[in-house]
């Protein structure tokens, strides 16, 4: 049918429907209604498919046409660097494909209306069309400026955002070719139109140090200063806690129960009500470089061989009071984000490396969670208190290792007092750990890295981050607490808030099963879905293999992510029934707002507008702060992958021994030691035509039969790092003897 007379047929049928008394109907219905000859049938389906495609008509699973807007869903849409995308509905497991030239004037992060062109039967992904933005995400672009004579482009940071940002003449501020810029969106484009903008902020050229942080900063719309109101706020917070002079209240240990801790009723004020714990022999374990100090522990091992553990939480919703402007920024911002220069906290630093930091030998407010442990690892009693505390040293991970692992004597006798503490703490850390590896709880432990710049910003060194005995120390004590406090809030029946963490989608698990089939593994998956328990059994079994680091990160990737809820819904990683977020109130704020309600229920219950309060504002709570850690996330991975991409600029025409990571129809991903991942393009493979196996994730000759697939040792030649992409590219290594394949 000619592109004329499509268009007036399909006037036609735009008419009928935008007619008031009609109602969705099948073709064949259509065709009756408009007394079409059986001839002309194939005729009107052409002209309807043709609406559905231009997102003009909506389609029903039914197979029925009308409005869009009868047959729409919304979403957020999430854009790719190839100009397709993707839209997140709520309520649906998977996400709904959008085609390239079905994108609309749809940006990354915008909030869009859909149209639904098949439901993604039998296995297929659902498809649909953006019919309408209905709310844009981005009002500014951050980007690469590039000048063209009298006008120039913005490449987007965010490679999510396909398009190049058109700027006209006389609207670039002055910038050149070389400029990170901020460009204010005029015009969102659509179908053949690119976005047009105007530049209004010169962040820098590109390698002057900082810029490209700075611009990543900015592209994720990360704050920078605090309001003013709010720094004036953090001024009237005190430097110390004031404690009058007392005789310190008697401590716990091997003979006291936790129903003999003790306070001074005659205390007031900031005091009142709180167990004075400063008897007991008390320490931080945390990173060398670490500031804001919110957990503390205290443990003491019975003669019965039960135990007391005492997690002290930073009681930091006593200095930000709800409905602030203290509070109303730190919900803003949701959590401190950690990139690889720089630290934006939640909380001004008064407060989190002040006065709620719980620095040694200083008195502090604390939230504790105190727990009587059975020898297998059961909480058999507790107490969650408001608490007055002192830390007696700061310790690091680094040397509680040197004493629990690696028995180093001048670190022991340095810290003799310690010692039988740190030795303890090791023990009911071990049971803790093997009972949560009992009941299922996935333990993924895959390599990670810092990056150590130099004080111009430069990338000097790629250190692998190990996990040692101490710092599973502190993550089995956070994680107990965690439970406890969830599991004991759940019961009381108030409103709260849960880190929850879904079962993963069954199609997945199935893909994850076949895939690691192909490396001789194999995991149980019973009427489409599987037990934590399994998974964990598989990574006990690649532990030390080639394939390791890659399987684990594709079992990690197939699981779904773990969010905030006011229902609890349990976590499958952790294979708990109850989990929250109680140990980080200093740079997470859902911890910060669950104390709040735990210190109105200590102080006499929460009273029925109290309650109807927090069930009014959690769900939105929730839904902000998990879209704000994801946020996070996204822009401490893109940092990294930034300076890791100059960190191998250094290093061009260098060969480096790798394992195969990924494996396209346009390449191989290939992972080095040091965390950095590359691609060598199927095009630099001229030994040969390579065919992809997408089941079997891999290239193989055609003629030679040579393959290369996931987890295969393989030798490469850095051949370019690209900042602005910032990915890296390999070749083949040329040394002599290099892997290049395997022959079958």
């Amino acid at each position: 049918m000619e592109e004329s007379q499509l268009k007036e047929r399909a006037q036609i049928l735009m008419d009928l429907m935008n007619d008031k008394a009609y109602v969705p109907m099948k073709a064949k219905e259509i065709a009756i209604l408009l007394n079409l000859p059986k001839s002309q049938r194939d005729e009107l389906k052409e002209v309807l498919d043709y609406l559905v495609a231009e997102g003009k008509v909506g389609l029903s699973k039914k197979g029925k046409y009308g409005k869009p807007e009868t047959f729409s869903v919304n979403g957020i849409f999430s854009g790719h660097p190839k100009g397709f995308g993707f839209v997140t509905v709520e309520g649906m497991d998977r996400d709904v494909f959008i085609p390239e030239d079905r994108t609309g004037q749809a940006l990354n992060g915008d909030r869009v209306q859909i149209v639904m062109e098949n439901e993604g039967r039998e296995g297929r992904r659902a498809e649909g069309t953006v019919i309408r933005v209905l709310e844009h995400a981005n009002q500014e672009v951050i980007g690469y400026y590039q000048k063209n004579k009298g006008f120039g482009f913005v490449i987007p940071d965010n490679q999510k955002i396909a398009a190049d940002v058109f700027i006209p003449e006389g609207k670039d501020m002055g910038a050149v070719t070389g400029h990170k810029v901020v460009a204010r969106l005029t015009d969102f484009g659509g179908k053949s139109k690119k976005p047009e903008g105007e530049i209004v902020e010169i962040l820098g050229h590109i390698n002057d140090p900082g810029t490209d942080i700075l611009s990543i900063v900015r592209a994720y719309g990360l704050p920078e200063e605090f309001p003013e109101e709010v720094m004036e706020q953090v001024g009237l917070a005190p430097d110390e806690v004031y404690v009058p002079e007392t005789p310190t209240a008697r401590g716990y240990g091997a003979e006291y129960g936790l129903d003999d801790l003790q306070s001074h009723p005659e205390w007031g004020g900031d005091l009142a009500g709180r167990l004075d714990l400063r008897s007991l022999q008390t320490v931080t374990i945390d990173g060398e470089d670490a500031k804001d100090l919110d957990d503390a522990v205290t443990i003491c091992r019975r003669g019965d061989g039960t135990w007391l553990l005492g997690v002290h939480i930073a009681d930091v919703s006593h200095y930000v009071a709800e409905n602030t402007a203290l509070d109303v920024e730190a919900l803003r911002r949701g959590t401190s984000v950690y990139l690889v220069d720089r630290v934006i906290p939640m909380l001004p630093h008064k407060l989190s490396n002040g006065i709620c930091s719980l620095n040694a030998g200083t008195d502090r407010l604390a939230l504790s969670c105190l727990m009587e442990i059975d020898s297998k690892g059961n909480v058999t009693d507790h107490r969650i208190a408001e608490t007055l505390i002192r830390v007696d040293r700061r310790m690091t991970y680094t040397a509680v290792n040197a004493v629990v692992t690696d028995r180093d004597q001048a670190v022991m006798a340095e810290y003799r007092e310690f010692v039988p503490m740190f030795d303890a703490m090791k023990e009911l850390s071990g049971i803790l750990r093997e009972k949560r590896k009992m009941r299922g709880a996935i333990d993924f432990d895959f390599p990670e890295s810092k990056i150590l710049l130099d004080p111009q910003g430069k990338p000097l060194e790629i250190r692998p981050y190990e996990r040692n005995a101490a710092t599973r120390i502190i993550e089995d004590f956070m994680l107990i607490a965690n439970e406890t406090v969830a599991e004991d809030y759940y019961w009381q029946g108030l409103p709260f808030l849960y880190r929850s963490h879904d079962k993963p989608d069954p199609e997945k698990m199935k893909q994850l099963a076949a895939f690691i089939n192909n490396f001789g593994y194999h995991v149980k998956i019973q009427q489409g879905e599987i037990h934590p328990k399994e998974l964990q059994k598989l990574l006990d079994q690649i532990e030390g293999s080639p394939e390791a680091a890659l399987l684990t990160r594709l079992t990690l990737r197939s699981m779904k992510q773990a969010k905030y809820t006011t229902d609890c819904m349990g976590h499958f990683g952790l294979s708990t029934r109850y989990y929250t977020h109680f140990t980080s109130p200093i740079r997470r704020y859902p911890d910060l707002q669950i104390h709040r309600i735990i210190k109105e229920s200590l102080k006499g219950g929460l009273k029925e507008r109290r309650e109807e309060h927090y069930g009014q504002i959690l769900p939105g709570v929730a839904a902000q702060t998990s879209a704000l850690e994801r946020r996070a996330d996204e822009a401490e991975r893109e940092t990294g992958k930034l300076k890791k991409c100059e960190y191998m600029s250094r290093f061009i025409g260098q060969s480096f021994d790798g394992v195969i990571s990924g494996v396209t129809n346009w390449g191989l991903y290939v992972e080095l030691p040091n965390t950095v991942e590359g691609l060598v393009r199927i095009g630099e493979l001229r030994d040969d035509y390579y065919i992809f196996d997408e089941h079997n994730y891999q290239l193989t000759g055609e003629l030679t039969k040579k393959t290369y697939k996931l987890g295969q040792p393989i030798r490469v030649e850095v051949s370019g790092a690209d900042k602005l992409t910032r990915t890296v590219d390999f070749l083949l290594s040329r040394d002599e003897g290099t892997f290049t394949g395997s022959d079958r």
